[in-house]
């Protein structure tokens, strides 16, 4: 992989208009002086770009003046900056191949940095490898851990992992870092993207049980043997197990687990209680949860199994808590 070799200040671009993408533009066009936003409907970035909000994904917060806003990838990445950019990939995992195809000559020659969270159906493929996938020795990083896009646009302290292999991260770090959003640094993306992406699957678990009355202690003991099955197939990807104790897996497990912010805790809520889910929710943790659960079969991870069996209507609630209650007995080391 080649180095991230930053020179500051490099243009920094979202990319994706969702409320986190728009929640990272609004941050660092405060605090780094500028950034841009991008999306793929022109009409709308038009609309946004006159009304200065995001109503839609991020009501009442304003856009400041010095954010660059547009649905031209070329403007927003800045062609003056080719080769020692930044640019944010914060468009959901499924829809993150379709963006480097269409865009990748554009895309080549900045640090990609990933700020979804999930595994691509179909591949099993995280985030950075498909990225790596499409961009041949592209710069990447992921940026991930316990963080609601309303409390980063408000300015409330929020620390989250960044990851990578790079050697010169530390500038990378340096470049995104600000007042309220403090930035940890690991060499690790594979435990990080994990931790990101299983925790989700985790939460629309624990959802189903407060959705479905089983009670908060249920709810803990799901948390519990979740994080332990986590950490587990962390492991069994070659991640080292330390970083999901970190921001990015345990931290974000509890964040999201406890939370109606969370739309994967809501999605999980409404599922338990027979209700409809959210219209037009992006719910990374239901394509996470296929994923992992149809490429790793035979592999002993109940949680995920049983939320992909749920989801697909393999399973009632009733049947899947018996289920896991009926495992054989065991010793929790």
């Amino acid at each position: 992989m080649k180095a991230l070799r930053m020179q500051p200040p490099a243009p920094v671009a979202v990319l994706g208009a969702g409320a986190f993408g728009t929640a990272l533009a609004v941050v660092l066009a405060e605090g780094a002086g500028s950034a841009a936003l991008w999306g793929r409907d022109a009409e709308r970035m038009e609309a946004l770009r006159i009304s200065r909000e995001n109503a839609a994904h991020l009501p009442g917060r304003r856009l400041p003046g010095k954010l660059r806003i547009s649905a031209e990838i070329g403007e927003a990445l800045g062609e003056g900056g080719a080769g020692r950019g930044i640019a944010l990939l914060a468009v959901p995992t499924q829809a993150l191949r379709s963006l480097l195809r269409t865009h990748r000559e554009a895309l080549a020659g900045h640090a990609l940095v990933v700020c979804c969270k999930g595994v691509e159906r179909g591949t099993g493929l995280l985030p950075t490898e498909v990225v790596e996938s499409e961009i041949p020795g592209a710069r990447t990083a992921v940026l991930t851990g316990p963080s609601f896009a309303a409390d980063i646009a408000a300015g409330k302290p929020t620390a989250l992992t960044l990851a990578t292999r790079d050697p010169e991260g530390e500038s990378l770090q340096a470049a995104l870092s600000l007042a309220t959003l403090r930035l940890y640094l690991s060499d690790d993306p594979v435990g990080a993207q994990l931790g990101g992406a299983l925790k989700n699957v985790v939460a629309i678990g624990a959802g189903m049980a407060i959705g479905g009355d089983f009670g908060e202690s249920a709810r803990s003991a799901l948390m519990t043997r979740g994080f332990a099955e986590m950490v587990r197939y962390a492991a069994l990807r070659k991640a080292r197990r330390e970083t999901l104790f970190g921001l990015s897996g345990f931290g974000d497990l509890v964040l999201t687990c406890t939370s109606t912010q969370s739309r994967n805790y809501r999605h999980g809520l409404a599922f338990g209680a027979g209700k409809p889910p959210e219209e037009k929710a992006t719910v990374e943790g239901v394509m996470t949860a296929h994923a992992v659960s149809e490429a790793s079969a035979e592999e002993d991870l109940p949680v995920t199994h049983m939320v992909s069996a749920l989801l697909k209507g393999e399973l009632s609630i009733g049947e899947a808590v018996e289920s896991l209650l009926s495992r054989p007995l065991r010793r929790e080391d």
